[in-house]
């Protein structure tokens, strides 16, 4: 496919072009390591523009193909209508989660964003490891 969305040879395209917000929001998300999470103002803030909600909106409307489960929220509090798939991605990754007293309800784990939040850098270095930042 080529980069205005046509399939070459002067077909019609495919569908609308993604925003180029939504693209470099997109390209962040993948490079967020498994086991690892940064929060929709990290991601606004490492772009050096937008703010959480407008990176919130990206991942509502474009984010199923990517690692949506790798954006949240800065409570550590999981996706409300998506925990379980979040979390059975969290299980299978390793991503650091404090489990949920025994009065919280539903009893859901929540990210243990000390542990799980991750600065950018290469690799899966923790946050307070010294890296070269990757960039877009």
């Amino acid at each position: 496919m080529s980069e205005n969305g046509t399939s070459g040879g002067g077909a019609e395209p495919i569908g609308p072009a993604l925003p180029e917000y939504a693209e470099r929001v997109l390209d962040v998300a993948d490079l967020i390591p498994p086991g690892r999470v940064m929060t929709y103002g990290d991601v606004a803030e490492w772009l050096g523009e937008g703010g959480p909600r407008q990176v919130g909106r990206v991942m509502a409307l474009y984010g199923s193909a990517a690692p949506w489960w790798r954006v949240v929220r800065a409570d550590g509090a999981l996706l409300p209508g998506h925990e379980l798939r979040a979390l059975d991605h969290y299980r299978e990754e390793s991503t650091p989660l404090r489990e949920a007293p025994r009065n919280a309800d539903g009893h859901l784990p929540r990210l243990d964003m000390k542990r799980a939040r991750w600065d950018g850098g290469t690799g899966a270095a923790s946050a307070g490891d010294e890296g070269e930042e990757a960039h877009i």
